[in-house]
C-alpha cells in the first residue's frame, strides 16, 4: 500500500516555505532552512500545498512515528482494564468475538484514515481533511462541527485516560489493604498527580520522546510477553468450550445478540484513537508516507497483541460473575488473584500500569496538537493564545496546558457526580465515531465526483479503496448508534447512556457557536490548500 518514489522532489526554484501562518502574517523562507529540523522535500511540498506553517521540529523518525502509534493505543492493555461492560453484555465468548469484529471493523476506519493522512499530513486531521474534500457549499459548516466534536472527544478522552490509572492504583491499595474504602475525591487526587506527569514530559521533555517512545515500545511488547506467560502457566484453566462458544447476558438484557451489541462497547474503547499519530503529522519526517504507515501497523499489530490477550485472559478467568464482583472493580485483578499470591498481583499490575500511565502522557500531547491545529484555523475562543508556539521549545505550550486543565477541572465532577463524570467521559466514543464518519463520507464524495482533484497519496488504497471506504462508513454507523445503548436494564437514572444526551447537546452548542462566531470568522482550512486541478 505504501508507495515511495525513489527520490524527493526538489522545491521549483529552491522553493519558499510557509514557516509562518494562522494569526501571524504570512512569511516564506528558504527550504534549505535546517532541513533536518524541517523535514524532507515531500513534507516541504505538503505544507506548501496546504498552507500551513512548519512551526514544530520533525524529530519522529519512521520507528519513533510507530512507537508513538503502538504505544499510545495499548489496546492490550485498556482491553485488559476496561472489559467489564463485554462481560457483563456476552460473557468470555461475547467478550473474545465482540473484539475479533471490531478488529476487522475498525481496521476499514484506519486504513481509510491513513490514506487521508497522506495525502494531507496535517495536525488537524480529521476537520481538516472534511474542509478539504467535502463539496465547497458545505466544508465550512462540516469542518467546523466536526472540528469542535474532535477536540472534545479527545478532551474527554485524556481525562478518561487519566481516570482510569487512578483507579487502577486504588485497586492496587485494595489488594494491599482489603480494608481501603477508595473515595471518588482520591480519585481525583491521583487525576491531579497523572496530569503533572502529563505536563513535565510533554514539556520538558518532549525533546527525548521520541527516543524514550522507542524503548517504550519494547516495554508494551515485554510486558504483554510476561502477562501471557504468568497467565498460561500459573491461572486455573476454563474449557475451550465455554471461552468460543457459551455467551452469558448479565446486565439485565434478555437477548443476546442486542448484549453482544452493547457489549462490544469494550472493544470499541480499545481501539479508539488509532488516529493519533496523525495529529503528530507536522513532527514526523516524511510524514506523507510514515503517518499512515505508523498509523495502519501501530493499530494491526496492537490488535493482534490484543486478540491473543483477550483469549488468554478468557482461558484463565473462573468465573465471569465473580471477575465482576471484585472489590477492585476491575476483573483482570480477580484473575489475577487466581494465579498470584498478593505481591505477584501487586507486581504484574504496576508492569501493566507504566504503558498506560506513558499511553496517557502521548495521548495529552495528541490532543494538544488537534487543539492547537483547530485553533490555529480559528475554530475556538481564544484561538490566538491556543495556538501560540513557543518559540524556544517548537511546542503547543499553552495548548498542552490547556488540556491538562481540562483534564483536571473534568475530574472534580467526579466528586460530585460519577455519573456526571462518565456521562462526559463516554462523549470520547460517540464524538470520533461522528468525526470518522463525516471525513469518510466526504473523501468518498470527492473520489467519485471529483478524483482528479484528489492530492498525490503515496500510501494508497488503490482501485478498491472507494468500496473500503464504504464498508468502513456502514461500520461506523452501526458502532456509533448502539454507542447509545444503555449498558444495564433496568435502565435508571445511574446507569442511563447519557453520551446520546450529551452528543446531542453538544451538537446544538457547536451549531450555536458556528451561526455567533464560526460563519465569520471561520473559513475552513481549504481556503489555504493549493489544488493542482
Amino acid at each position: 500500500m505504501a508507495e515511495n518514489p525513489p527520490k524527493a522532489p526538489h522545491v521549483q526554484n529552491e522553493e519558499q516555505l510557509v514557516y509562518k501562518t494562522g494569526f501571524q502574517p504570512l512569511e516564506l523562507g528558504s527550504s534549505k532552512k535546517n532541513s533536518t529540523e524541517y523535514g524532507t522535500g515531500y513534507d516541504h511540498n505538503d505544507m506548501s500545498r496546504m498552507g500551513k506553517a512548519q512551526e514544530f521540529k520533525r524529530n519522529f523518525r519512521p520507528l519513533a512515528a510507530l512507537s508513538f502509534a503502538s504505544v499510545l493505543q495499548a489496546t492490550w492493555e485498556f482491553l485488559l482494564i476496561s472489559n467489564t461492560e463485554g462481560l457483563e453484555n456476552g460473557g468470555l465468548a461475547g467478550l473474545l468475538w465482540t473484539y475479533v469484529w471490531t478488529l476487522v471493523g475498525f481496521g476499514l476506519i484506519i486504513v481509510s484514515l491513513s490514506e487521508m493522512a497522506s495525502m494531507a499530513p496535517t495536525s488537524g486531521g480529521q476537520y481538516h481533511w472534511v474542509s478539504e474534500f467535502a463539496s465547497e457549499r458545505y466544508q465550512k459548516f462540516l469542518s467546523y462541527m466536526t472540528g469542535w466534536m474532535s477536540v472534545l472527544a479527545w478532551q474527554a478522552g485524556a481525562a478518561s485516560g487519566s481516570f482510569l490509572t487512578g483507579t487502577i492504583i486504588q485497586g492496587l491499595i485494595s489488594v494491599r489493604n482489603p480494608d481501603y474504602s477508595p473515595q471518588r475525591w482520591h480519585g481525583t487526587l491521583f487525576v491531579f498527580a497523572m496530569i503533572a506527569v502529563i505536563y513535565f514530559f510533554n514539556v520538558y521533555a518532549a525533546g527525548w520522546m521520541p527516543r524514550i517512545q522507542n524503548v517504550l515500545l519494547a516495554l508494551h511488547i515485554l510486558c504483554w510477553v510476561v502477562v501471557i506467560v504468568v497467565l498460561w502457566a500459573m491461572a486455573p484453566r476454563q474449557p475451550a468450550k465455554a471461552v468460543f462458544t457459551e455467551f452469558s447476558t448479565l446486565a439485565g438484557w434478555d437477548n443476546v445478540g442486542v448484549a453482544l451489541m452493547i457489549g462490544q462497547i469494550s472493544a470499541i474503547y480499545g481501539s479508539l484513537s488509532s488516529d493519533a499519530t496523525a495529529h503528530m503529522s507536522e513532527e514526523v519526517r516524511d510524514a506523507g508516507r510514515n503517518v499512515p504507515i505508523a498509523i495502519a501497523w501501530g493499530y494491526f499489530s496492537n490488535g493482534i497483541l490484543a486478540l491473543v490477550l483477550i483469549i488468554t485472559l478468557a482461558f484463565a478467568m473462573p468465573s465471569v460473575q465473580d471477575a465482576l464482583d471484585d472489590p477492585t472493580g476491575f476483573p483482570f485483578i480477580y484473575v489475577f488473584k487466581q494465579a498470584l499470591p498478593e505481591a505477584g498481583v501487586n507486581g504484574l499490575t504496576a508492569i501493566i500500569l507504566i504503558p498506560v500511565i506513558f499511553s496517557n502522557i502521548l495521548f495529552n500531547a495528541s490532543t494538544a496538537r488537534q487543539t492547537y491545529a483547530f485553533a490555529r484555523d480559528k475554530g475556538l475562543p481564544f484561538s490566538k493564545w491556543i495556538c501560540t508556539v513557543n518559540k524556544r521549545r517548537k511546542l503547543p505550550v499553552n495548548a498542552i496546558g490547556l488540556s491538562c486543565i481540562i483534564s483536571g477541572l473534568l475530574s472534580l465532577i467526579n466528586i460530585g457526580s460519577e455519573t456526571a463524570f462518565n456521562a462526559i467521559i463516554s462523549l470520547n466514543v460517540a464524538a470520533l465515531m461522528w468525526t470518522y464518519a463525516v471525513s469518510i463520507s466526504c473523501v468518498m464524495w470527492r473520489k467519485i465526483y471529483y478524483p482528479e482533484t484528489l492530492p498525490v497519496r503515496r500510501w494508497s488504497l488503490g482501485e478498491y479503496g472507494i468500496y473500503i471506504n464504504m464498508m468502513a462508513l456502514l461500520y461506523v454507523l452501526f458502532a456509533l448508534f448502539w454507542s447509545f445503548w444503555p449498558t444495564e436494564r433496568p435502565v435508571t437514572l445511574d446507569n442511563f447512556n447519557w453520551s446520546v444526551v450529551l452528543f446531542v447537546g453538544v451538537f446544538i452548542i457547536s451549531l450555536g457557536m458556528y451561526v455567533v462566531k464560526g460563519q465569520k470568522e471561520y473559513k475552513g482550512p481549504v481556503v489555504d490548500v493549493k489544488r493542482d486541478h
